[in-house]
């Protein structure tokens, strides 16, 4: 059964209100797997606006601002993990930030350092993507994280340091950050077809918050609530995408303005909790096992949580169906298509799997 995108199903969720049925909520499908669904290379706009269109989504997903700093300091190794994927074109590595010194440990290297601009920063593809979505789909603007580069880019250690001890290098890094990324979600929510943002900003580890609440609430919230607040105006979807335990922020991302939250990882939350106690607030987006279902299960074994979930959490609204991460390129094809299929399956309102 083919799913015709709907936009609207999708804010419909967001609102935590039930649409014709459970939408997709994906925000990001390694290359690998994108090539070996289509059978092709995806490697231009118009086969990306394909590939989410045929898997069934209601948005492209497509980044803008500045991702993940991990490049590392002149001398030194980036850190990276061996695995086997079933993918001939996937990479032996995945890499990982280095987690010592960064390469902004002081104001005077925070000076030196090439910031981008707007201009570094090309938005064209917004324009471009608009000739090749079908009637009933827009984008969703992957935002450029704010405090994943600020730590990336000063070295965990000595950021976690510095929050006590270099207090006005900590500031100005957040506003540094925060003010290119606000500016670039400015210029790109002015095209018509963007519907929604999503913020992948990794907050907390498995057992609670990076660090003490009272520094989210004093240097990171307050660019959240200033583009929440604009995307209510605007009538966008704003999601935020944190891994982890982040219980002891969840009324921090409510008051920010934002419509959902993914991808409520199954060891660090109960996805049946987060849906009891803020589900009338809060759309949920996620939280089918990447550790192991996705990744070690069989396709039944997929198939089978994705409907325990839209049974559970789809009834009202508020839940749309994705990884608790995303679709990495060690999960076997053959369980993310099971994953779409059980959707097409199970997802019909009113529910009753």
């Amino acid at each position: 059964m083919k799913i015709k995108p709907d936009f609207e199903r999708f804010m419909t969720a967001l609102r935590c209100e039930e649409p014709d049925r459970v939408p997709l909520g994906e925000w990001h499908v390694d290359p690998e797997v994108k090539n070996a669904y289509m059978g092709k290379p995806v490697t231009d706009l118009k086969t990306l606006v394909e590939f989410w269109t045929i898997t069934g989504h209601d948005y492209v997903p497509l980044t803008a601002g500045i991702l993940e700093p991990v490049k590392p300091i002149e001398g030194a190794t980036r850190k990276t993990e061996s695995f086997k994927t079933q993918y001939e074109d996937s990479s032996p590595e995945r890499e990982w930030a280095i987690e010592g010194e960064g390469i902004i440990t002081s104001m005077e290297e925070f000076e030196k350092y090439p910031w981008p601009t707007l201009d570094d920063l090309p938005l064209t593809k917004f324009e471009e993507v608009e000739r090749y979505l079908p009637p009933g789909m827009k984008v969703m603007l992957v935002l450029g994280k704010i405090y994943t580069p600020v730590w990336m880019l000063m070295g965990a250690e000595k950021f976690f340091m510095s929050l006590v001890e270099d207090v006005e290098l900590v500031e100005n890094m957040f506003a540094k950050v925060g003010q290119t990324q606000f500016e670039v979600f400015q210029q790109v929510i002015e095209h018509e077809s963007v519907g929604a943002v999503i913020m992948p900003d990794d907050l907390a580890h498995n057992l609670g918050p990076l660090i003490h609440p009272k520094y989210f609430r004093k240097y990171l919230f307050p660019w959240y609530k200033k583009m929440g607040d604009i995307c209510r105006q605007k009538g966008l979807g704003f999601i935020m995408h944190s891994d982890g335990n982040v219980w002891q922020l969840m009324d921090d991302l409510i008051e920010a303005g934002y419509h959902g939250f993914n991808p409520i990882q199954p060891n660090a939350m109960n996805i049946n909790e987060v849906k009891e106690k803020y589900g009338k607030r809060l759309c949920l987006l996620g939280n089918i096992n990447l550790d192991s279902t996705l990744t070690l299960g069989t396709p039944e074994d997929v198939k089978e949580e994705v409907r325990t979930r839209i049974r559970d959490i789809g009834p009202g609204g508020g839940y749309c169906v994705s990884s608790s991460n995303s679709i990495t390129n060690y999960v076997p094809l053959e369980n993310y298509k099971a994953l779409l299929e059980a959707v097409r399956e199970y997802g019909q309102y009113p529910i009753s799997c």
